[in-house]
């Protein structure tokens, strides 16, 4: 039996990013979401995940967008304030201050648990905890907090006793369960983790992100019959969340 996670990004980044993420939770295949602490819908997510007590929620460490929540991190902002963009990382001759990024990480952590939510595991917005030595700062944060992460390193690491999925599959797609990729794909593997993007459209969301409107197809494939009636294989596939992994 392969245990999946199907795991929902962006948790907090906006109402209508919430509101798409249980949809997806109760109408749907969806098993765990990940939560950004630091945008407007975090307080709603907390909300919502209190609701849906089934629903494995994760943190969601933000290096790429908004604001920190330390002061005094000046490697990891720009003349504005904000977070650095993706493309600043995108050169792979970054330079950022380690001892700044663990403190702004663990500021991310303890804003979750302070809401008295339990974390199922780490991942990042963008996968920036993949880009250069992040990875480092990142499993550290992990071995501390007893975390699983996402298993999707650009470099071979050495996990020293952190969990994770056997693969990461990637972005969802219908073209993933078609001409039996995905099983190809998960042959031999005791877990995976499936990523997505649902959501419902507001306004937040089309003013600061250039990835909106394929939100809403994922949404509906994640609903769809064609998903629900494949993962209903109870023999093969079961629906988990990465605590369970």
């Amino acid at each position: 039996m392969i245990k999946v996670v199907i795991n929902a990004d962006d948790f907090g980044y906006s109402n209508g990013v919430n509101y798409g993420i249980i949809h997806a939770f109760k109408q749907g295949v969806l098993t765990s979401t990940t939560c950004m602490t630091n945008t407007p819908g975090f307080n709603h997510a907390v909300q919502l995940a209190n609701q849906n007590p089934k629903l494995g929620v994760g943190i969601h460490l933000v290096l790429t967008h908004g604001k920190p929540l330390l002061e005094n991190v000046h490697s990891l902002i720009d003349l504005q304030g904000n977070f650095n963009p993706l493309s600043y990382y995108e050169n792979s001759d970054f330079t950022i201050n380690h001892d700044e990024l663990y403190r702004e990480w663990k500021a991310q952590i303890e804003r979750f648990l302070e809401c008295g939510l339990t974390p199922t595991h780490l991942d990042s917005h963008h996968h920036i905890h993949s880009f250069g030595n992040n990875y480092e700062v990142f499993l550290k944060l992990a071995r501390e907090y007893q975390l699983p992460v996402r298993n999707n390193f650009q470099h071979k690491v050495i996990l020293n006793g952190v969990v994770t999925t056997d693969i990461f599959a990637g972005e969802l797609s219908e073209e993933m369960f078609e001409n039996q990729h995905f099983e190809e794909t998960v042959k031999g593997k005791s877990s995976v983790e499936i990523m997505c993007h649902p959501a419902y459209i507001d306004s937040h969301l089309l003013k600061s992100s250039s990835f909106v409107y394929p939100r809403l197809e994922e949404l509906d494939f994640l609903c769809s019959s064609k998903l629900n009636e494949f993962f209903a294989d109870k023999d093969t596939y079961i629906l988990t969340t990465f605590d369970q992994i």
